[in-house]
């Protein structure tokens, strides 16, 4: 039997995903260089989960580890404006499909 609110589920676990992802790139931002267990004391985020925000971001070329800790590259502010639009983007589409109830 599947659960009829996995599809909202599904949305909030990737909201949640992306919620912590932009916790950390901020707290990076502002604490600069960081490592990651002070990452992981600083947000309250499990050093695992951490770990892997840390290296999705740095695939994505908007970090950069170095040898005294995690930086931000200069894609960080256009990060953040692109998941601001794209965020929005989506809440727009949700709004117009509510409307047609």
């Amino acid at each position: 039997m599947t659960d009829e609110k996995e599809p909202i589920g599904s949305i909030s676990e990737e909201f949640a995903l992306l919620e912590r992802h932009i916790m950390i790139l901020k707290t990076v931002k502002y604490n600069q260089p960081i490592g990651l267990i002070k990452l992981s004391e600083m947000t309250q985020i499990p050093k695992h989960k951490v770990r892997y925000s840390l290296k999705l971001l740095e695939k994505e070329g908007i970090i950069q580890a170095t040898p005294k800790g995690a930086v931000v590259t200069g894609k960080y502010d256009e990060f953040l404006k692109n998941i601001s639009e794209y965020v929005g983007g989506l809440y727009s589409k949700v709004e117009e499909l509510l409307s047609q109830i």
